[in-house]
């Protein structure tokens, strides 16, 4: 292999994350559909007239464009794909969901089948669907794809009766596998119910 690493092209990917790294760039945590969690380099990101300025957004679907064989790689182009217009409720269930993808899964080990989870939870929280249903197909899928998945039948999501009792269960497990380390977003959803 080349000193230059691998190019990836055009690859479906959210941001979940991004840091400022020095005086105009970013560090991206990406998730990627055949390449799972990245960090990337978005160098000039922060720039006013950068053309990655305005296309790194969260929850919104991308196409994005990477070079390097580290651990952090180089993004060199990104894309919209798509809009995803999310607001109140909705965009604290996307921070959970993007909290958990970046807590429980290692870096660049692919998961097409709970990308394609993240992306139709994305797509119903923008269709103003119930949350609930959403999180909950998402959170068995995550399970599922990690290793820590449940043995029994896959239930109906929407259905509101079991639908607490699913919810607990799921939460136990995922508590299970964060080892002790709470969500920053349940923390923040828990002191806004407070209010």
């Amino acid at each position: 292999m080349s000193k230059r690493g691998t190019r990836v092209q055009d690859n479906p990917a959210y941001m979940l994350h991004a840091t400022p790294w020095r005086e105009t760039s970013l560090i991206v945590q990406a998730f990627s559909r055949d390449h799972g969690c990245l960090a990337m380099v978005a160098k000039g990101a922060k720039r006013p007239y950068s053309v990655l300025r305005p296309v790194l957004s969260a929850f919104q679907p991308l196409a994005l464009s990477w070079s390097g064989a580290g651990e952090v790689k180089t993004l060199t182009r990104a894309e919209v794909a798509g809009i995803r217009p999310l607001g109140g409720t909705a965009l604290m269930s996307a921070w959970y969901m993007n909290e958990l993808l970046l807590r429980l899964l290692p870096r660049e080990d692919a998961h097409p089948v709970l990308y394609d989870a993240y992306d139709t939870a994305l797509t119903q929280l923008a269709g103003r669907t119930r949350a609930a249903g959403a999180l909950r197909r998402f959170e068995w899928t995550l399970l599922r794809e990690t290793g820590y998945g449940v043995d029994e039948p896959v239930p109906d999501f929407d259905d509101p009766v079991i639908e607490p009792r699913l919810r607990h269960e799921l939460r136990q497990r995922l508590a299970e596998n964060l080892a002790g380390r709470p969500l920053a977003t349940r923390r923040v959803l828990m002191d806004l119910q407070r209010l």
